[in-house]
């Protein structure tokens, strides 16, 4: 039986996720609630919901507070609570304080997030489940002699990983015994700080792999498919800067191989709502890494080319309905791409830039999408993601995304902050990227392209010249 809509919900994010979120909820009919901390006062995502809360000076902590979070939830009436990506987004505490008071999490269960989230038990829930896994430890590495004792075994180089890590951090590689004696510590530490949890293990490190992941949904309805996969392999320090929806570089049957994984590592730990199994590929062999059990920073790609709409599938999942396609009515059409524009200054390596943004310009025309929270006169904070948009491409060949992508890149203005624009245009050019032949060390290969111009056409430097002219006359 097909559950019932949501009548209010409470997004415990901010930024571009709080505003994409907010806008499925209107489409669907459903009142939106934001929350935010004094600096982000006069952020979009507090501009686009039905209405907005402070909850607290310090720029994070209202962010990170679940109980306060769920409490709100309540005493506003909303019935339900979305938590986006990063933050509270994949801790177990916020899900289950949700079930604690009767308000519906937009996610998994508290024990399946708590289960993925340990990353030596979704190994073994995975080999349970016969989805090929790194080689690695059993379990946890007690120290630091352990390790060094199960890394001669498993054989150099290995990742020395946080269990409960994510997001590229908690993370070394280790070509060595010296290596690995000299980051143990520093792994620990950093887990330590950013988890809550010093608990480290070791798995063979796939020198130079792909990195595909595999979109899950899932409802309550014993219904599991994928929604293909997106190659995340343009990455800088285990970052995703650029990501691919297909894979041009997946052969029909491994992408029908890596699906069926997919699936079967969500149903092996009965997950339910929308997920993401990563892999690592080498040539033709398949490893699991891990499961985000939460939506993706990267959603939009497989958005653009099923023509279906994730957030509304965990909102309609959540409210006990079932999915509203099949994995035989699931098709791909042509190739996205989506490029992460950061502030940052990729000829300062890479140096966060924040600051107002003086003027701001999105692309458009076909193919064009742009997920993002800034507007002209936005000032970028310091204390979060340098993130400022997802500009997100489609076309009907590989070829043409690219070309389109570049033209993309070309139409948006940011002005007052650097950017990583100029940077994905040298990315684009690169005779290896058209030819979809790419892995997650293409980035540190190719350090050339950080040596890009600075300068635009003469089309470009007569309209930052007008936009200079609009802003002193205050047009």
């Amino acid at each position: 039986m097909a559950g019932r809509m949501f009548q209010k919900i409470l997004i415990a994010n901010r930024g571009e996720i709080a505003v994409r979120i907010a806008r499925a909820c209107a489409e669907l009919g459903v009142r939106s609630v934001a929350v935010f901390t004094e600096p982000d006062r006069h952020a979009m995502h507090v501009k686009r919901a039905d209405e907005a809360y402070c909850v607290g000076e310090d720029p994070l902590k209202g962010y990170l507070d679940p109980k306060r979070l769920v409490d709100l939830a309540v005493d506003l009436g909303c019935d339900a609570l979305h938590p986006g990506y990063g933050f509270l987004s994949e801790n177990p505490q916020l899900a289950q304080a949700c079930a604690d008071l009767g308000v519906t999490f937009i996610g998994p269960c508290a024990d399946v997030i708590r289960r993925m989230g340990d990353k030596t038990e979704a190994r073994r829930a995975m080999i349970a489940a016969g989805v090929p896994v790194t080689p690695g430890t059993e379990g946890n590495v007690a120290d630091v002699n352990e390790a060094l004792k199960e890394a001669e075994r498993i054989g150099y180089p290995v990742m020395l990983k946080a269990t409960s890590g994510g997001g590229g951090r908690g993370i070394r590689r280790c070509n060595s015994k010296e290596e690995l004696s000299q980051q143990f510590d520093r792994v620990i530490s950093e887990a330590t700080k950013a988890f809550g949890n010093a608990e480290v293990f070791l798995e063979k490190c796939v020198v130079n792999p792909r990195h595909i992941e595999v979109q899950i949904l899932a409802d309550s309805h014993g219904n599991t498919i994928h929604l293909y996969e997106r190659d995340c392999s343009i990455q800088r320090r285990n970052q995703k800067l650029i990501e691919i929806a297909p894979s041009p570089q997946l052969t029909p049957e491994l992408r029908a191989r890596i699906g069926e994984w997919g699936v079967m590592a969500a149903r092996a730990v009965n997950y339910e709502n929308a997920g993401t199994v990563e892999f690592l590929v080498d040539g033709d062999q398949v490893y699991f890494m891990e499961m985000n059990t939460r939506v993706q920073v990267e959603h939009t790609v497989t958005e653009e080319i099923t023509g279906l709409d994730i957030v509304k599938e965990q909102l309609r999942i959540a409210a006990g309905e079932p999915l509203s396609v099949t994995q035989e009515q699931v098709t791909v059409s042509g190739f996205a791409i989506q490029f992460r524009v950061n502030a940052e200054d990729p000829k300062n390596n890479f140096l966060p830039s924040f600051g107002r943004i003086t003027r701001y310009y999105a692309p458009g025309g076909p193919g064009v999408r742009t997920d993002t929270a800034i507007y002209t006169g936005y000032v970028i904070p310091p204390y979060f993601d340098s993130m400022a948009l997802k500009l997100i491409v489609w076309g009907a060949t590989w070829e043409e995304a690219i070309e389109r992508g570049s033209r993309a890149l070309d139409d948006m203005h940011l002005y007052g902050v650097r950017t990583t624009v100029p940077y994905y245009q040298a990315v684009l050019r690169h005779p290896e990227f058209r030819a979809g032949s790419f892995h997650t060390g293409f980035i540190e290969a190719h350090p050339e392209l950080t040596q890009y111009s600075d300068k635009r056409s003469p089309e470009h430097a007569a309209l930052a010249a007008a936009v200079a002219i609009a802003a002193h006359c205050g047009l």
